[in-house]
């Protein structure tokens, strides 16, 4: 039977003239109003907001968990199947003669950088050290927190939260749009890699629909990085001196980041962010990801020599190792509340834990997954996968092997003395530089790490403003109008203020675990359809049709 050739032209009304000239004003102003009522509802009704976040938060915790956990291993086997497969892995992501814009490195930098430089400074110490006293095993009475036996534990999980699975949210994305734009010429938008499901109709409301979504969870997404950073920021700045204002000690003794640090570390980074963002993905963001990549290498290399290598090498090989055999089992899990004292606790550490992280992975995938793709011209399929998931999930596992192993072993060995251990989330990796280090070496690498998180900070911030532009200009990657830029970096800054005001980190995680859910449906939608355009593209090529570069001339 003849084939209709594929769909090639999505056209999406876009203004003409005025303020949002070039701007898609459905999704522009739709999404503006969500994330504008979003900040005023969370500064005007701090309590209000927190309970109502809490509420649908537990239902959704409770609801969808196994919707979260198989929708992730779903995005893990698609991408590597692809990947796999001779008929798919050749696959070129543009015409035949299209070449890659970025070399290797820079390629590699920009997407390290907007995928997970803040995330891996402030969890590469934190989460194993978390995993180390407590996780699964430990609920279940198999192993005993904070002692040597419980370390392989502690390092399936980290691997299992930072691992190809992981990182196959962003690729399924990325895969997709860069497929759909660059192969059939579709504007570099989310809605398009949803046309061979419903072809023309993603030009109207439903394609509104969709990027709508989009916009909204890579803002909630790309808040909860921000949100970390930015305590983790304001910890580096006490480190070295900046002043106590930067905390607040309250009557128990605990201490907790002050309201004008968190004003000023926000005004730092939005501020900075937004300068970069106006220099484009060529210039500003680009020379700030190479930056981030020499500076990660150069503390990476300081822990490699004056850290505890051989135990984080051991770590990171037996931890490999174990990742992969436990993959299956832990890749499916679900964990329920059954009235049990232990499989309530494991359902609770596994709601704040896997399902966050997925959750998380999932609401930044808009925005890493469309700057991969805009990044990625000229890379085949498989080559797409390969530095898309593989690499950087090693480079997540040599970090967390080093830096984290060298901190458990200094809690093991008594050397740190609780140093580490006691310390807050954000403080931890500052803490063991203390522990490692004397005096004025240790005031200058908490320096270098200030720095590090600072620029990777301003790249996942002004990479996040870009793309939602380029989304609510149906894919246009021109130059957008500063007004929307300036826009989008304070509307980040609020989100993060406004929901830490309303209950701290818990709440910006709450929101972005409920922003997620819808997208995670439009991903899924997204993998289907690529199953569909790949499999109908060679049935065309079987057939001596052109499938192999853009089709300018049908619809399907």
């Amino acid at each position: 039977m003849p084939m209709k050739p594929p769909l090639t032209e999505l056209p999406i009304r876009v203004a003409d003239s005025g303020f949002y000239r070039g701007f898609a004003k459905d999704v522009a102003v739709t999404a503006k109003v969500i994330v504008g009522a979003l900040i005023l509802w969370a500064i005007a009704f701090p309590e209000h907001a927190a309970a109502i976040l809490g509420a649908f938060n537990a239902f959704i915790l409770a609801s969808f968990n196994y919707w979260y956990v198989y929708v992730t291993a779903f995005f893990f086997l698609l991408c590597v199947g692809l990947a796999l497969l001779p008929a798919s892995g050749r696959l070129k992501l543009g015409r035949e003669g299209d070449r890659p814009e970025f070399s290797n490195f820079s390629w590699f930098s920009m997407m390290f950088g907007a995928g997970i430089g803040v995330g891996m400074l402030t969890f590469a110490t934190a989460e194993p050290m978390y995993h180390f006293a407590k996780n699964p095993s430990t609920i279940m009475g198999l192993t005993e927190g904070s002692t040597a036996g419980n370390v392989r534990e502690a390092y399936v999980w980290s691997f299992t939260h930072w691992g190809i699975a992981a990182w196959s949210a962003y690729a399924i994305v990325g895969l997709a749009l860069a497929y759909f734009c660059y192969r059939r010429g579709l504007p570099l938008t989310i809605r398009s890699a949803l046309t061979p499901l419903f072809g023309r109709a993603m030009s109207g409301p439903l394609g509104h629909a969709v990027d709508i979504f989009a916009v909204v969870a890579t803002v909630l997404g790309v808040s909860q990085t921000l949100g970390f950073g930015s305590e983790q920021f304001v910890s580096g700045l006490w480190r070295i001196g900046a002043g106590d204002w930067l905390y607040t000690v309250a009557a128990d003794g605990t201490k907790s980041t002050s309201a004008m640090g968190i004003v000023v570390s926000l005004a730092v980074i939005m501020g900075l962010s937004t300068l970069s963002a106006l220099s484009g993905v060529g210039k500003g963001i680009k020379w700030l990801s190479n930056l981030n990549m020499v500076l990660s290498l150069f503390l990476l290399l300081f822990f490699v020599a004056l850290g505890s290598t051989w135990f984080g090498l051991t770590t990171l090989f037996v931890g490999v190792f174990d990742y992969l055999a436990s993959m299956p089992g832990n890749l499916f899990a679900v964990w329920v509340e059954d009235g049990t004292e232990t499989g309530d606790a494991l359902a609770a550490w596994q709601g704040g834990w896997t399902i966050f992280y997925w959750a998380w992975w999932i609401a930044f995938a808009p925005f890493v997954g469309l700057f991969l793709a805009r990044i990625s011209k000229g890379r085949t399929v498989r080559e797409f996968v390969l530095g898309a998931i593989i690499i950087p999930a090693f480079m997540c596992f040599v970090w967390f092997a080093i830096v984290g192993g060298t901190a458990i072993d200094l809690e093991l060995s008594g050397v740190a003395q609780g140093a580490i251990a006691e310390a807050g989330q954000a403080d931890q990796l500052f803490a063991m530089l203390g522990v490692i280090l004397n005096g004025p070496l240790a005031y200058l690498l908490s320096i270098v790490v200030v720095v590090l998180l600072l620029t990777f900070l301003v790249t996942t911030a002004d990479s996040a403003v870009l793309i939602i532009n380029t989304i609510a200009a149906a894919g246009d990657e021109g130059p957008k109008s500063r007004p929307h830029i300036v826009f989008w970096g304070a509307a980040l800054a609020l989100v993060v203020g406004g929901l830490i005001m309303a209950g701290g980190l818990g709440a910006i995680q709450m929101a972005m675990v409920i922003g997620a859910l819808p997208f995670s449906l439009v991903m899924v939608l997204m993998g289907l359809a690529l199953i569909k355009a790949i499999w109908r593209d060679s049935l065309r090529m079987r057939r001596g049709l052109v499938a192999s570069e853009v089709v300018l001339t049908a619809a399907e």
